[in-house]
């Protein structure tokens, strides 16, 4: 699912650079791996373990970011009959990480990728991430290679996963599938993206899941000044989008059908978030009306209109509550669905940028196979949801830190501007206290005064924005 991308451009000024370095700092982020772990990393990217079911003739393809190197995910689409066969091949990074050795136990106490505005920090070292390990076009590849048959109208008729070695023919990006899809030019494998997507769209809303089309933010360094642009995802994202979901509810329920799994689950959004949803939407002049549910909402939007994406990037709050859920022997747990997903769902896509994804591939490989997953699988599980809550944690941290600092930096030559914006929270204990939406440029940030009418629009007065410290202060004009 997903978080706020923030991407800078430009070449930023030192204090913003210094102010991104002094978060990885106080968070305790590493910048770089252990002299034994990239021992073991360049060790094992030479002696994989590989398996011998050879899908190497099939032309799969990748689809991500052009500057992406970290590639989990390769697909081929074909026809069967009247509906069609999705197959999917996901990194097997089991083939390079031995349980137990260092590179292991580093991956534990990582969890996953870490996202800055200028780079990322690596879940694994990049000599697997970026080399050995990752579908590379043109290179042999161990996969965990799942195929999933679709009817007609995109439901699930059958599913196999298996060790496979696989081969990407191609390294493809969203606007060039996009403009090949578009004109028509696209071979069949690729320009059956749209029509299996688009499908699985439809049988979405009819199941009243919700997909975000979270914008990524951009923000631009001109002169000194900074600026906010948003790039709105394209529809071959949200279709690119459909494969990983059904590929993640493909998993849920054949681990629920074996007895043993790691779900990810989410409760429905508490009425408070939702309130407070509400008064965004107010402050960003978007009309909601209370008829209107939230998915209704939510699928009207326009990613390109920036009030849109502002909303868009503030509905990822309702995503918090998402946990890692294991269960074994059968015994089910209480919640099994994923709110946001309306069914039951598995993070299983991304394992060289995601921990539990590892362990999710090996529980289903084992439940195809009729077999009990492997004891170091089963041993992981009661401490995996603590260990991935731990790295979620952080991502947030380091998310809301970014935030704050780009923010800053936006605002720095605007103290003393007037704004417009919404009160969408004030605090309980000290009521001159709260939280403003400001409606352009969308930035959201605490604010003081003597009346802080909670939903009610409301001019405030920018008077501080710091990017060292990423500190911005508004009060009530």
């Amino acid at each position: 699912m997903p978080r706020r991308k923030i991407r800078l451009t430009g070449a930023p000024e030192a204090p913003l650079r210094a102010a991104l370095a002094t978060l990885r700092s106080a968070l305790g982020i590493p910048d770089g791996f252990p002299p034994e772990v990239r021992e073991e990393a360049e060790r094992a990217a030479k002696a994989p373990t590989l398996p011998s079911y050879d899908a190497t003739d099939l032309p799969f393809f990748t689809l991500d970011p052009p500057t992406s190197t970290d590639l989990d995910q390769a697909t081929h689409l074909s026809r069967r009959g009247t509906g069609y066969r999705v197959r999917y091949a996901i990194a097997d990074v089991a083939a390079f990480v031995a349980p137990g050795g260092a590179l292991d136990a580093e991956a534990h106490r990582r969890v996953n990728t870490l996202y800055f505005p200028d780079g990322k920090v690596p879940l694994h070292p990049t000599v697997l991430s970026e080399g050995a390990a990752s579908l590379l076009p043109g290179r042999t590849r161990p996969a965990v290679l799942w195929t999933i048959d679709l009817d007609a109208d995109g439901r699930t008729a059958a599913v196999d996963v298996r060790r496979a070695l696989v081969r990407s023919r191609a390294k493809l990006d969203y606007a060039g599938v996009q403009k090949d899809i578009d004109a028509g030019t696209a071979e069949e494998p690729v320009a059956l993206l749209k029509e299996i997507g688009e499908a699985r769209e439809r049988l979405e809303a009819e199941r009243g899941g919700i997909s975000l089309g979270v914008p990524e933010q951009e923000i631009t360094e001109h002169d000194h000044t900074y600026e906010l642009s948003y790039r709105a995802p394209l529809p071959a994202d949200g279709w690119n989008a459909q494969l990983s979901l059904l590929t993640g509810m493909a998993a849920a329920d054949l681990m629920l059908a074996h007895g043993t799994g790691v779900l990810r689950t989410l409760p429905a959004a508490p009425d408070g978030a939702v309130a407070r949803l509400r008064r965004t939407a107010t402050a960003l002049r978007i009309d909601w009306p209370h008829h209107v549910s939230y998915a209704a909402l939510i699928r009207g939007l326009d990613p390109h209109a920036p009030r849109h994406a502002a909303f868009l990037q503030e509905c990822t709050t309702l995503l918090r509550g998402a946990r890692y859920t294991p269960f074994r022997d059968g015994v089910l747990p209480a919640i099994t669905t994923h709110a946001a997903v309306a069914a039951p769902y598995a993070h299983c896509t991304a394992p060289l940028r995601r921990l539990a994804d590892r362990y999710a591939s090996e529980i289903c490989l084992a439940a195809v196979a009729g077999q009990a997953p492997p004891d170091w699988v089963v041993a992981a599980l009661d401490a995996l949801p603590r260990q991935m809550a731990e790295g979620s944690r952080r991502a947030g941290m380091i998310e809301r830190g970014c935030v704050d600092i780009v923010e800053a930096a936006l605002l720095k030559d605007r103290v003393g501007d007037v704004f417009d914006g919404c009160v969408v929270d004030v605090d309980e204990h000290r009521p001159t206290v709260g939280t403003v939406q400001v409606e352009s440029p969308a930035v959201i940030g605490p604010v003081e005064g003597e009346r802080l009418p909670l939903g009610e629009r409301l001019r405030v007065r920018l008077t501080r924005a710091d990017p060292g410290t990423a500190k911005i202060l508004f009060t009530a004009a």
